[in-house]
């Protein structure tokens, strides 16, 4: 067999373009999925092709209690062996807040093999009392506690309530803060109606908190992704990723894609 017959990966002759990613288990480069209701088979297919750039696994909206108790643990459990976080979404936090049933959620979740939770307040109004504590007690129960910073609704919040907000919660153990971009990137956060960010916000929140790795960014579409990409480089932490983009966005965080591509000629 000669040598080019003997080679099997193409990382054997040829480099990343915008550099090498940070190998699982990793700290930063982190990529959310957002799931709305994958089935089973469909599941393991997206795992087996790309569980290894998949960090958090996260089961949108209140979508878990929709599920048949069997197969939710089935599909927790899948998630679990293929070394990534999974999580519901927060809404179904904030319906637990409302009900005042915030220890028999965080319990639950627990007990089905959730291994983080995400508190928001995205929806609802939550004082920084209740918030503090959902903290604290998801992490007494070796929960890992993503934040989440932002409405939902397109109300405008002010930058500085922002920044405030994210330095409380890693300040209480939150491990990261999510910036709220919806499934669709629109009007939402700091993303105008046209999903492209408002500069001059995104600028004052970067000043305010320093290091940008404590946030993961809610950014399902591509123009989003790719600066970003641009801006922090390939390991920068992105959320709400549909699960069958996830291999499209591990190219264009390489550097793989011309979108990124053409950054380095």
């Amino acid at each position: 067999m000669s040598e080019q017959e003997g080679t099997r990966t193409w990382q054997a002759f040829l480099s990343f373009p915008l550099g090498k990613r940070l190998e699982k288990p990793r700290q930063q480069g982190l990529t959310m999925i957002i799931d709305k209701g994958l089935g089973l088979v469909e599941t393991k297919d997206i795992l087996h092709v790309c569980g290894q750039y998949i960090d958090f696994f996260k089961l949108g909206f209140g979508t878990p209690a929709l599920y048949a108790p069997e197969v939710l643990e089935e599909k927790v459990h899948l998630v679990k062996s293929f070394g990534i976080d999974i999580y519901p979404g927060g809404t179904f936090f904030e319906v637990a807040i409302l009900q005042e049933k915030i220890e028999e959620y965080l319990y639950l979740a627990k007990s089905i093999g959730f291994t983080a939770v995400e508190v928001s307040d995205g929806t609802i109004t939550l004082s920084p009392e209740i918030r503090e504590k959902a903290i604290a007690r998801a992490a007494d129960l070796g929960l890992k506690v993503l934040t989440e910073v932002g409405k939902k609704n397109g109300e405008h919040r002010a930058v500085q309530h922002l920044v405030e907000q994210i330095r409380r919660d890693l300040q209480h153990g939150a491990y990261r803060v999510i910036l709220e971009g919806r499934e669709s990137g629109i009007n939402v956060g700091l993303y105008d109606g046209q999903g492209r960010f408002i500069y001059e916000e995104l600028e004052e929140l970067l000043c305010g908190i320093g290091d940008p790795r404590v946030l993961i960014w809610e950014a399902p579409r591509k123009n989003q992704q790719e600066e970003l990409i641009l801006r922090f480089g390939p390991n920068v932490n992105l959320g709400n990723i549909p699960p069958h983009e996830v291999l499209a966005l591990e190219a264009l965080r390489v550097g793989l894609r011309a979108d990124t591509l053409k950054s380095t000629l």
